[in-house]
């Protein structure tokens, strides 16, 4: 089966929607696919666009986007078409009025909880609508729809008029970085090895970087360091005053710091997505911090702490409190964390799961493109 993996974003990346794309991509070939991948431009121009949110540049980059999917349909014809996020399911759909191949979206987010989190709060109640009839006019057109959670299910199929699949993003652990890596990675950034709480990816506003800020001044009289990994920190120190924030331009760096911190905290409350973080933070076998609603699979006090989705800034200080006073009971959570990860989400089985609903899409939908030639051989 060939199939097109279309990312409205630039590639490579170290930002979760990437990394994900780039492994289910490895894992479909060897699954059997013929995976095609198809992004943005790999230019100094359109790398400006690696950071999520709309932009004035986007709608000609998702142009060109669309341009790709009905070229690489002419070289060799298309079976289905994986479109990961909005912007590459609405180029997907509309390139399928051409070749007549079946589009599955790949549902990263939810853009009526998501949209407005990148323009001021005075802009939600115009904003969230607008999300909301992006996410409805893509649900009722896509021939499929993977949802990364129940919760994105939940909040989809009420609009969907096709079938949604459950399937979330798979992580295949790798061997620990060694402890000498991990030292190296704490001194670089003045911190001690497991006395520091960790937070590692994108700075968006809906990962709610503002919660943490705010505990971790709540928590300064406990001499607990917070600190913020990223591969772009730009305007961070203005607006992330109590959080040290350190720009690591390599996964492998941020990946050793993983293993090193006390605990591994994530501040996002918009529901609908499946944080690829997570994964990594499951990985390291350290506590994780959370949103019981942004964290499927993991259960408060099994294999992770988790909050209530109406915790503020007192209760998350509060929860990282306790895994300080009590680290043996950290780390169970985190070695729980871990048997969760390798159980559920491996990346054999999801990329299987993957390539059945996408041969049952296709043979449904009959198997020749707009032109009659046949997709599928």
């Amino acid at each position: 089966m060939r199939l097109a993996l279309v990312g409205a974003f630039p590639f490579p990346s170290l930002q979760g929607s990437q990394v994900y794309l780039a492994e289910q991509r490895a894992a479909l070939e060897r699954a059997g696919a013929e995976p095609v991948l198809l992004t943005y431009p790999d230019t100094r121009f359109w790398r400006r666009l690696d950071r999520s949110g709309p932009s004035f540049a986007k709608p000609f980059a998702d142009a060109a986007l669309l341009g790709a999917l009905l070229r690489a349909h002419r070289q060799a014809p298309i079976d289905v078409a994986l479109a990961h996020n909005a912007e590459a399911a609405v180029a997907a759909i509309l390139a399928r009025a051409w070749t007549g191949v079946p589009v599955i979206y790949v549902a990263h987010t939810i853009l009526r909880h998501e949209l407005s989190s990148y323009a001021p709060k005075s802009w939600r109640a115009f904003l969230d609508p607008i999300g909301g009839r992006i996410d409805t006019w893509i649900a009722r057109r896509a021939d499929g729809i993977i949802a990364l959670s129940e919760d994105a299910r939940a909040l989809l199929e009420h609009c969907a008029t096709c079938r949604i699949e459950v399937i979330p993003p798979g992580l295949d652990p790798e061997a620990p970085p060694p402890e000498d890596e991990r030292q190296h990675a704490c001194r670089a950034i003045g911190v001690d090895p497991g006395r520091f709480v960790l937070y590692a990816g994108n700075l968006d506003g809906y990962q709610d970087l503002e919660l943490l800020d705010a505990a971790a001044g709540l928590c300064s009289a406990e001499g607990i360091s917070f600190v913020v990994a990223t591969h772009d920190a730009r305007d961070a120190a203005q607006r992330l005053r109590n959080l040290r924030v350190v720009e690591r331009p390599t996964f492998p760096e941020i990946r050793a710091l993983h293993y090193a911190a006390g605990a591994l905290v994530l501040t996002r409350r918009r529901p609908g997505g499946f944080p690829i973080k997570l994964l990594n933070y499951m990985e390291a076998g350290r506590p994780i911090v959370a949103f019981g609603h942004i964290a499927p699979g993991l259960d408060d006090g099994v294999n992770a702490c988790l909050l209530d989705e109406s915790s503020g800034a007192e209760e998350l200080a509060d929860a990282i409190r306790s895994l300080w006073k009590r680290p043996e009971r950290g780390e169970e959570l985190g070695r729980a964390a871990r048997a969760h990860l390798l159980s559920h989400h491996g990346w054999r089985g999801l990329a299987e799961r993957t390539l059945a609903f996408a041969t049952a899409l296709a043979s449904r939908t009959g198997g020749t493109d707009a032109r009659g030639r046949s997709r599928m051989t």
